[in-house]
């Protein structure tokens, strides 16, 4: 980078998942703004850079359009219902296919992991997404080696992590390898993530998820 600064870009679209990309945010955004001399920042970027809405409702205001955006060392790309028309968009997969080449490391959030699929940046692989997405995974590209129980896959230069609040987990071990152990757990403890199921909601297994 002209200017030294490292840089991750976590890609928003209309209809992302709101936690798919706020908690890594959170883990990141933690640590490059009390860590600023580590030398990393983080930003967010969409196709045009204009404000959209969530899947849950939440409207944001990207920092930068696919036009405007810096050279990026990580690139994060969320899920939700929105990967879903993302999945045969041309242009969106035309773009993750130029700017592969250009980015070291891409890591997918949820269901991010399809878009990822449909590009051809998972043939080959070992990925996970969101367990009510690993057929479509397969279905998109058989020749992913679908990890059904993984939080998340570290392939090197790729990451995929599991749904939603996986994508937490994710960030901080994506965090551990760009600024070691003891930054990783120092944001962990920063920002108190300490995950247990709280009384109660234990899911009985072997039960299937629907609403009573």
């Amino acid at each position: 980078m002209a200017d030294g600064t490292r840089k991750i870009g976590v890609l928003l679209f209309p209809g992302v998942e709101e936690l798919d990309f706020t908690g890594p945010w959170e883990v990141l955004a933690f640590w490059t703004l009390t860590c600023p001399q580590d030398g990393w920042e983080i930003f967010t970027v969409s196709r045009d850079g204009l404000p959209l809405q969530c899947a849950k409702g939440l409207r944001v205001t990207p920092d930068y359009s696919f036009n405007t955006v810096p050279d990026m060392d990580v690139l994060i790309f969320p899920g939700g219902l929105g990967t879903r028309p993302l999945v045969h968009d041309d242009s969106m997969l035309a773009w993750l296919q130029a700017e592969r080449p250009r980015i070291p490391l891409i890591t997918s959030v949820c269901t991010g992991a399809l878009v990822l699929a449909a590009a051809g940046l998972l043939a080959n692989r070992p990925a996970t997404t969101h367990w009510m997405s690993l057929d479509v995974l397969t279905q998109i590209d058989p020749s992913i080696q679908v990890r059904p129980d993984d939080r998340f896959v570290d392939d090197g230069d790729i990451i995929t992590s599991a749904g939603v609040s996986a994508g937490i987990d994710m960030s901080l071990h994506l965090l551990q390898r760009l600024a070691g152990d003891n930054r990783a757990r120092w944001v962990r403890r920063g920002i108190q993530y300490d995950p247990a199921p709280p009384a109660g909601t234990d899911w009985p297994a072997g039960r299937e998820w629907t609403l009573d």
